[in-house]
């Protein structure tokens, strides 16, 4: 950038994001280099060529372009067989041992040599890994290489080539042999063949089944070897079906008018989690004023619920007077005044503070302990339509103002808050959110409270997983709340705020207990303090001046 070279820093921007999709900062810093250099082609100096050809066929597949579809996914095969060619040569160098302490390291001449050839024999096995891997990722796309063949099955069909699709279909049952969807559509295109060839002179392609019985192979002798020389090995699943990113359905919506004698693909076209739980709703909302205003279905969408009338106008007024006098510019984003975007500037505040700011006397400790009390409210209401059977615990807390900065607001084509899921790292060009860290993995419910209205643009939004389709639209108001489950079936954000303040009270909650918010749990402390009757401050355990 320093030397003028915007194309150059656009596409080292790009390829920073597309390892960190949910970094804030940088796509913004990506349309300034597009406004400021033209149009720009953004290229990944990391990306992995068989992967982008993999999700260029998946896009084209999902425009029903089957025979570009076939061109992109044949041309990842061939990229993926020949990384995974090169992948092995790879592990043939010199390898950690990474259970031993080199100074320790008491193994004779054969253990050594046999160590050695198990880290080399481990590295290869492992190249399914690597390959199914985005480049800055943990997380590898969970059955990558069979979802090659699944695609390809259905994508000849569609376009009249009976004999590749039987081949695909073939070739995916190799690792899920199963699989009852790819079964049928097997069998389906064998009655298709009939009278035209012998469908069983239709093979399984080569190169899938020598990769498939090499990888049986060292997985074979990794156990061997962990048996005879002593170690733990876990062999790990490369192809799970039923793993996070299991798929909602087994028929894509786009050939969902499909005869039901007719094929089908085993995978969604829009791939979402398999919840660890069962999902219910509708639940009682505890409180007789709580107005439901829309469910899941009405928000096109998985477990989400819009309700107002979760506090009143006067509840409102109390708790913008109190965040008025406790809120800190970027508190929650180590200071940073305008995380998000620079166009607007973010205020927030914890519920332990404001209990503090009301001991001292610097805010009323009743509007303090309001915050406390309608948090809660929020909480209880959330567990109870959810129908959760365990404790729903809150896992941070903050009440936020984000105010439009004057001057800033012509030609502005950002976000509030740009889109993202709240557990896992959502990642539209993959189609994937991937729950690893950075992101607050063990979220597990979602929460914003409005209070107010009083404000042009800021409207909540949920979209697909691309991040760009719209399914729902919220415009804040006084006591209206939007709840929803964390994970990447629920990716949103919120439109720009073009003018005035918008305040809420966002909360997170989870079910895990270890991850309880730890402010809370001192919050309800001094709650518990404060119940007890007639309390001064000199019979209570908590200093002013301490950090609480």
């Amino acid at each position: 950038l320093q030397l003028n070279k915007l194309e150059e820093a656009a596409n080292a921007a790009h390829t920073f994001f597309m390892a960190n999709p949910e970094h804030m900062e940088i796509q913004q810093d990506i349309e300034n280099y597009k406004t400021t250099a033209g149009k720009v082609s953004l290229i990944d100096r990391e990306a992995k060529q068989h992967m982008e050809d993999y999700g260029a066929g998946v896009r084209h597949y999902d425009k029903e372009e089957y025979e570009l579809a076939i061109d992109f996914l044949e041309r990842a095969l061939k990229g993926y067989y020949s990384e995974d060619e090169d992948c092995q040569i790879m592990c043939e160098g010199p390898q950690r041992f990474e259970e031993h302490e080199y100074l320790e390291y008491k193994a004779g001449l054969y253990e050594a040599i046999a160590d050695h050839y198990m880290q080399v024999l481990a590295c290869k096995h492992d190249c399914v890994r690597e390959l199914a891997t985005r480049s800055g990722r943990i997380s590898p796309i969970e059955n990558f290489l069979p979802l090659h063949y699944d695609y390809l099955q259905f994508a000849y069909y569609r376009v009249g080539d009976y004999v590749k699709a039987l081949e695909c279909a073939k070739s995916y049952l190799l690792f899920h042999p199963d699989d009852e969807d790819v079964l049928e559509n097997a069998g389906y295109y064998e009655g298709l063949l009939e009278g035209t060839m012998d469908p069983d002179t239709v093979k399984p392609r080569k190169e899938a089944k020598t990769l498939l019985r090499r990888h049986k192979l060292e997985s074979h002798l990794l156990q061997v070897a962990a048996a005879g020389l002593g170690y733990t090995y876990t062999e790990p699943n490369y192809w799970n079906r039923y793993g996070a990113r299991q798929d909602e359905h087994s028929v894509p919506s786009s050939i969902s008018s499909e005869l039901e004698d007719g094929p089908r693909l085993s995978v969604a076209k829009k791939p979402m989690p398999k919840p660890d739980r069962e999902l219910k709703e509708g639940g009682p909302l505890l409180y007789s004023d709580v107005k439901f205003v829309y469910n899941s279905q009405q928000l096109n969408g998985t477990q989400r619920v819009l309700l107002d009338n979760v506090i009143s106008e006067e509840q409102c007024r109390e708790l913008h007077r109190v965040a008025s006098g406790i809120m800190l510019a970027g508190d929650g984003y180590r200071g940073k005044t305008s995380p998000h975007t620079p166009n607007e500037r973010f205020e927030g505040a914890t519920v332990l503070k404001a209990l503090k700011y009301g001991y001292e006397g610097r805010v009323p400790l009743k509007s303090a302990r309001l915050f406390y009390d309608i948090s809660e409210k929020a909480r209880r209401i959330v567990e109870s339509y959810f129908m959760l059977n365990s404790t729903l615990y809150f896992s941070y807390t903050h009440l936020v103002c984000r105010t439009a900065l004057s001057g800033q607001q012509e030609r502005r084509n950002d976000l509030s808050h740009p889109i993202h899921a709240d557990n896992c790292l959502l990642d539209p060009e993959a189609n994937e959110c991937w729950k690893e860290p950075p992101a607050y993995t063990f979220r597990d419910y979602s929460a914003l409270l409005y209070m107010n209205a009083d404000f042009e643009g800021g409207e909540f939004i949920f979209t697909e997983m691309d991040a760009k389709t719209v399914t729902a639209s919220i415009k804040p108001k006084c006591g209206r709340m939007i709840s929803f489950s964390s994970g990447g079936e629920n990716p949103h954000g919120v439109k720009a705020v073009t003018k005035g303040q918008r305040c809420a009270v966002a909360l997170w909650f989870t079910l895990d207990p270890l991850y309880r918010e730890l402010e809370r749990i001192q919050a309800d402390e001094v709650i518990a303090m404060l119940d007890q009757e007639h309390l001064g401050p000199s019979e209570m355990s908590i200093n002013p001046k301490d950090e609480l």
